[in-house]
This record gives structure tokens, C-alpha cells and sequence, in this order.
């Protein structure tokens, strides 16, 4: 079983319009709940991937009702720290006519040390009943930025996989604590920390230095760019399919939820980072977030270009000889 973890859950309130103008007022055909939060979206993605899994998140106020009603009736099996202060929301203006999403986020929910703590708590029981650990998201608070790096400790202490994909104040404390496996898009990597990857050069060496730390697979994503990925000192450059974008919301969670299946199924390094790849660009050419069919990605897999750069794996023939 796999369990993601959500700090930062959101309430979607997605208001559908042929188009907008600004400045001018305009009533929706329709208006819908959705569940958002990259876990939870990771939980959705392995939903339609048929592996067993539990989103860990916390919840409060009105709109944290509303959400466990959208998650209950999206099937997504959850487990929650309630919380004082009310989830976030968001909302979202999808123009059909144009293929447009425009999001406006709330506040973050204001988490307290003590739920912290006491989510803390429960995260070392659930950890120790799965098989892969997904830490996914934000940070909604200071008081919130302890959980992830205390979560990946729990991971090694009980010997399971740790995958993560976060960003914000926390993410060095987060790779210092070595997940065995880290993705992240190349932007956020350079606010979060302050560094330069603009270059293949520099991307390598500092996806070498993440493997000093005892990271043995890095993916360092780039949208619909060429992307580069390690798994442990190899190194790789992909180039996804080309895909007409509907909204990319979700395919960074697409992409991780197939890295986890991947490792869940025992598959090879090149046969899930190809999975990966195409759930991710499938998600970008629909609007529904991380929800992308087998049949879906299935169709792209041969569009995704695989490139060993640097150091080369030997291919040891060990097939018996008679």
C-alpha cells in the first residue's frame, strides 16, 4: 500500500464559461467541487493506475466538510488531523471556448504546532503499514515544516521508499534527510534554494551532489521541456511527447504517481520513467487533474525520447552458456 502525504490541501471551486472578458460580469454554465493538493492528486492518479492507496492530509472548517465529501465520492481513501483553522480554496475560471484556466488560491491554512505534533504522531503508525511513502506539496505554516523531514526519517527507520516532491522554506531540510527518491520542477528548485540550474553542466553536478546525500533517484522536471533524471550516479535527459496543453495542473503529480507505481511493480528504471513521462504529458492535454487512463498514456510511450549522458551503464551478458 502507498501512502501520500498532504500538508497543504485545496478546496477547488471550478466555475465553467465559454469565455471571459474582463471587466465585465459573467454567469457560468456550471460549477463543480474538485479535490486539489499534489498527494491528493497523487492518490487520484494511482487510483486510475489500481494501486492501493491512503492520502494523509489535514482538514478543517466548512470547506474541509466539503472536501472529505469530495473525496468520498471521488473514492479517494483518506485519512485526516483536523485542524482549527479552515482548508484553503481556490478558484478556478475555465474558459472552454479557449482551453483557459485561470486560478485564484486563498490563504493557506494557518496549521498549529500542536497538529503538527499530533499529526507527527500518526504519521510513524501509518508509515510503518505501507510499502512507499509519497511526501507531496507545501507547506501551509512554519509549524508545518518539521513533517516532512521527520517523515522521511520515519521512512528509513522502518525501511520503506520515500518519495519526494515539495518545495518552499523546507526543501533543504528535506533533501538533507535523503528520501530515496526526489522530483522537482526546475524553477521551483531555484527559488526554493537560491542556485542556478540553467545548464546541463549545472544540473548534473547538482543532481550529483543530492546522490552525495544518499538520494538514489532524482527527477529534475522542466514542463513540456527536455528533463534530466539520476538513478544513482547515471545520469539521463528525456524529452517528452509533444502534446496540445489543455492545463498542465497535475502532471508533476501524474509523473511521481507513476514513479511510485513503478516501484510498487518492481519495474525497471527505463520502463517507469517512460510511464512517467507520458502520464505526465497526457495530463497536460486534458483538464481533469491527475486522473490519466492507461489507454491514455499508453499512446505516447513511444514518443518519449530515453538519452544515457555521461557515465554509461554496462550491459553485463549473463545469459547461461551451454
Amino acid at each position: 500500500m502507498i501512502l501520500t502525504v498532504t500538508l497543504n490541501p485545496l478546496l477547488e471551486r471550478r466555475k465553467f464559461f465559454d469565455e471571459v472578458e474582463l471587466g465585465k460580469s459573467h454567469r457560468c454554465k456550471n460549477e463543480i467541487y474538485a479535490a486539489g493538493g499534489k498527494g491528493i492528486n497523487v492518490s487520484r492518479q494511482l487510483n486510475k493506475f489500481g494501486i492501493q492507496n491512503t492520502a494523509f492530509t489535514f482538514l478543517g472548517g466548512n470547506n474541509g466538510k466539503i472536501l472529505r465529501s469530495v473525496l468520498t465520492n471521488e473514492k479517494i481513501n483518506f485519512t485526516v488531523q483536523s485542524t482549527k483553522s479552515e482548508t484553503r480554496a481556490a478558484e478556478l475560471i475555465i474558459e472552454e471556448n479557449h482551453k483557459r484556466v485561470t486560478t485564484f488560491f486563498g490563504l493557506n491554512n494557518d496549521v498549529t504546532y500542536e497538529e503538527a505534533e499530533e499529526f507527527k504522531s500518526k504519521l510513524d503508525k501509518m508509515i510503518q503499514n505501507c510499502s512507499i511513502v509519497v511526501f507531496s506539496g507545501s507547506a501551509p505554516s512554519d509549524s508545518a515544516n518539521s513533517i516532512f523531514p521527520y517523515g522521511i526519517e520515519l521512512a528509513h527507520k522502518y525501511d520503506k521508499i520515500s518519495i519526494l516532491d515539495t518545495y518552499g522554506s523546507h526543501l533543504e531540510d528535506c533533501l538533507n534527510a535523503a528520501p530515496t527518491a526526489v522530483h522537482n520542477n526546475r524553477e521551483e528548485l531555484e527559488k526554493s534554494l537560491g542556485i542556478s540550474l540553467k545548464s546541463e553542466k549545472e544540473i548534473r553536478a547538482y543532481m550529483n551532489d543530492l546522490y552525495s546525500k544518499g538520494i538514489k533517484l532524482i527527477f529534475i522536471t522542466d514542463g513540456d521541456k527536455p528533463f534530466y533524471a539520476a538513478k544513482f550516479d547515471f545520469h539521463y535527459k528525456i524529452t517528452p511527447p509533444e502534446v496540445d496543453v489543455y492545463d498542465a495542473t497535475g502532471s508533476g503529480d501524474s509523473f511521481v504517481a507513476a514513479i511510485a507505481y513503478g516501484l510498487e511493480k518492481s519495474m525497471v528504471f527505463d520502463e517507469f520513467i517512460r510511464i512517467a513521462t507520458a502520464a505526465g504529458s497526457a495530463n497536460a492535454s486534458k483538464l481533469e487533474t491527475s486522473a490519466v487512463t492507461v489507454e491514455e498514456y499508453s499512446g505516447l510511450l513511444e514518443l518519449v525520447r530515453i538519452e544515457q549522458i555521461g557515465k554509461k551503464m554496462k550491459i553485463i551478458d549473463d545469459t547461461p552458456k551451454y
